[in-house]
């Protein structure tokens, strides 16, 4: 009977049974709807990136139902608030390009579906979504009717145990216990000895060694048969080609040997190929899963959050710290770190961070708020539900949202090289067994499996995110948490460094205060310092530390306004703090200072001035940098200390005052127009904007919960005279990726010229082709430790 085969998902389909549409064959009902459902809502790209990618669909009516419990689905959802739910499925059937696609456009399917993000390794799709428009069992629904039916297992959600996949391990298994006994079995015939009882059963051990052969055949080496399969159907070469096809010719060939009776065949060497392979395999999963374990060291980042002890005392703690059944206290701007109840009466909670969206939620006493939510306004207390996930801290941080679009050169040389690989290496090995058969037959077989087999791109692809990924964890060890890997190679060309003055070049922490104007009186004292406790501001929190611990009262309304000052209403009292136009105060000295303005009941009080305290080795750092780039120091104060910072700066370091945020963004993009690529570093606070327009933006960290989702990187303020060190050490990241090019590189070249040559035996290719991956992954981390090491 004639087949052709299915559009959809690109089975076997009988000319008998086809059903034709839009003048296409289609195997079942079920990939013609599929088919139907794309062309309606223009999504027909779907099979362009790759063919017949789709899955049949299959009717689960009934098995969802469960969904319809509320309870149930509260469980499953990651984010829950109002209009807004963010639910992250597993999807088993995402293969290929098409599949990520799809899945990043079911808003276009489905009303009520704002956004959806693949993560392709771990086969999921996290769906921001608005409830009130569309319920999860629709959305699930959905996915199946297009051939992608996510797996819900309640048991997994509830307990957090994950199904762990050992195939490979039983793979590997089968491989050495297969390996290990045809070597014994083939040990006699290689001394070649004239024997009576070996002659006679000669027959007998060969047909065991075939047997023994076919599980590690059929078995072991069947993940790379159906890679090959899958690449060839998508018209995508990937190396699985050529080792599948080594592997073959070398199973035929050695079967045909013992039909034929020449001799025991190469099975030895066959299950030898397949078990340092899926060693080799083993290895690199290992290795990634260690470099992810490091990678989740930058959780840890440098935030902290205050937790009340008692009612008269608080203490600033490590998030990872907080425990079920804590009390938090959370400012003006502060990131709530975990799930929790809030006992405050009201709260306007922002969740950008989540969503995306910045319009705040207003919540009640005893309402249930979400990690990531930002608080603004007035300072308010919650009680902690469960304790914080780092990993979903910095989920949130690495949100796609916030992301800079870049481009990645690295993985783009990776890509392209990879992309020729295969079809290169076919030729040459075709082109050897061509040239040997002439000769030899049995080097012919020998050459032409070695070169497939030792000619690996997996080194060259190796580099990039290995070095990367080791550099992270060093930068991490070092107190320097960066977003992602891009963020090094964007650091390696920054040549323009913007600095923010307050809360960045100085320090918090320690600032000589005094107040100029009339002694204040102990209760506008405890009406300050309450008010000061809602902030969040370098200065706010300065002076919250100097002025004495007094009674705490309830704020009755809390409002920062960015570049100006704080105004809000304590006990029915209005108090203002700020600069002097922002209360009303006319300047008459000419000597201008850093200074918060106090006015209480609408009567001007006066102003407590700060003699900044600027950072330890700042004087050294901006001259070291000078040397390399351009500084710029901008202040959303006053010039009052120019002159100061004229004697601690390198001359001719360009400093402009009285800047308000949007100001200082403008001014970003200004030198980004010239052609310059920008560091802005900032306290994260009053910069969003110019963090996220330049290049690379740097959040100093100064033991408060308080980040931009816009910056790249978070800094620990006591390693901010270290920003030199760490701009050298993204340099040398980009030469350790060009050095392990050239290694891999050269890898290939060598190993292509013995095993075209016939002096390399395809088990000795096995061997050495997992050592590869092995001296790169070594490569890059010594050379990254030792220029850690050797950069002053």
């Amino acid at each position: 009977m004639e087949k052709n085969n299915c559009f959809h998902c690109g089975l076997d389909i009988v000319k008998e049974e086809q059903i034709l549409f839009d003048e296409k064959e289609f195997c079942c009902n079920g990939c013609k709807t599929v088919y139907e459902i794309f062309s309606l809502n223009d999504l027909t790209c779907y099979y362009d990136f790759e063919n017949a990618p789709g899955a049949t669909p299959q009717d689960i009516s009934g098995k969802y139902d469960f969904l319809d419990n509320e309870s149930i689905v509260a469980k499953l959802l990651e984010f829950q608030e109002d209009s807004t739910a963010i639910i992250s499925l597993n999807i088993p059937h995402i293969h290929c390009s098409s599949c990520i696609w799809i899945l990043e456009n079911l808003q276009r399917l489905q009303k009520g579906i704002n956004t959806s993000q693949v993560n392709f390794p771990e086969k999921k799709v996290r769906i921001n979504y608005n409830p009130e428009i569309v319920s999860l069992k629709d959305i699930v629904y959905l996915l199946s009717s297009i051939g992608y039916e996510p797996y819900i297992s309640l048991e997994n959600y509830e307990t957090g145990k994950n199904n762990v996949d050992r195939s490979l391990t039983y793979k590997l298994g089968v491989a050495f216990f297969c390996f290990g006994n045809i070597m014994l079995l083939s040990f006699p015939e290689y001394f070649e000895v004239n024997e009576y009882w070996l002659d006679n059963y000669k027959p007998f051990f060969r047909g065991l060694i075939f047997a023994l052969s076919l599980p590690s055949f059929l078995y072991s080496a069947s993940g790379y048969y159906v890679s090959a399969i899958k690449s060839i159907k998508t018209k995508m070469l990937n190396i699985d080609i050529p080792i599948a096809l080594g592997i073959v010719v070398m199973f035929i060939r050695s079967t045909f040997d013992i039909v034929m009776d020449y001799g025991s065949g190469f099975f030895d060497s066959l299950t030898g190929l397949i078990f340092f392979m899926l060693l080799g395999k083993m290895f690199q999963i290992k290795t990634y899963s260690f470099l992810s374990f490091e990678r989740d060291f930058k959780s840890y980042f440098p935030i902290a959050i205050t937790k009340i002890k008692s009612d008269t005392t608080e203490e600033s703690v490590p998030v990872y710290d907080i425990q079920k059944g804590d009390r938090l206290l959370i400012r003006n701007q502060e990131l709530i770190p975990v799930d929790g109840i809030l006992i405050s009466d009201k709260a306007d909670i922002d969740y950008s961070f989540v969503t995306g969206e910045a319009i705040p939620i207003t919540k009640k006493s005893g309402d249930k708020v979400f990690a990531g939510g930002k608080q603004i306004g007035k300072v308010i207390e919650m009680e902690v539900l469960h304790s914080v996930s780092q990993s979903y801290l910095t989920q949130l941080w690495s949100n796609d949202v916030f992301q800079k679009n870049v481009e990645q050169k690295h993985k783009t040389i990776t890509d392209q090289i990879s992309r020729y690989f295969t079809p290169i290496l076919l030729l040459i090995a075709f082109a050897g067994f061509g040239y040997w058969i002439f000769f030899d037959a049995n080097t012919a077989f020998n050459v032409f499996t070695a070169v497939l087999i030792v000619a690996c791109p997996c080194a060259l692809a190796l580099t990039a995110p290995f070095t990367m990924g080791n550099m992270l964890r060093i930068l991490g060890s070092k107190y320097f948490y960066l977003k992602n890997a891009l963020v090094i190679e964007q650091l390696a060309k920054v040549d323009t460094i913007v600095f923010d003055k307050t809360g960045t070049i100085t320090t918090n922490t320690k600032s000589n205060i005094s107040f100029e104007g009339e002694a204040l009186t102990e209760s506008n004292l405890v009406f300050i310092k309450n008010v000061l406790r809602a902030s969040n501001h370098p200065l706010s929190r300065m002076l919250y530390d100097f002025l004495p611990e007094g009674k705490r009262l309830k704020l009755d309304s809390f409002e920062e306004i960015t570049g100006k000052g704080i105004q809000a209403i304590i006990d029915g009292v209005q108090v203002q703090m700020g600069s002097a136009d922002f209360v009303g105060k006319i300047e008459k000295s000419s000597i201008q200072q850093t200074s918060v303005h106090i006015k209480i009941r609408d009567v001007y009080c006066g102003k407590y001035v700060f003699n900044n305290e600027y950072r330890e080795g700042l004087s050294k750092l901006f001259g070291d940098l000078s040397t390399q780039y351009q500084i710029k120091v901008l202040s959303g104060d006053n010039e009052g200390e120019r002159a100061l910072l004229a004697t601690l700066l390198p001359a001719g370091t360009e400093m402009i005052f009285n800047q308000k945020p949007e100001q200082k963004l403008e001014f970003i993009k200004g030198l980004q127009e010239q052609g310059k690529n920008v560091m802005m570093v900032g306290d994260g606070l009053n910069d969003a904007g110019a963090l996220a327009q330049s290049n690379v933006g740097i959040s100093i960290s100064e033991n408060v919960n308080v980040f931009s989702p816009a910056c790249d990187a978070i800094l620990d303020a006591k390693e901010f005279k270290k920003l030199h060190y760490f701009l050298k050490l993204s340099k040398k990241a980009i030469i350790t990726i060009k050095m392990s090019f050239i290694l891999s590189l050269l890898y290939n070249v060598v190993g292509l010229s013995f095993a075209i040559t016939g002096n390399l035996l395809p088990l000795v290719a096995a061997i050495i082709m997992p050592l590869s991956t092995i001296t790169i992954v070594s490569f890059v981390t010594v050379m990254s430790n030792y220029y850690s090491r050797k950069i002053k």
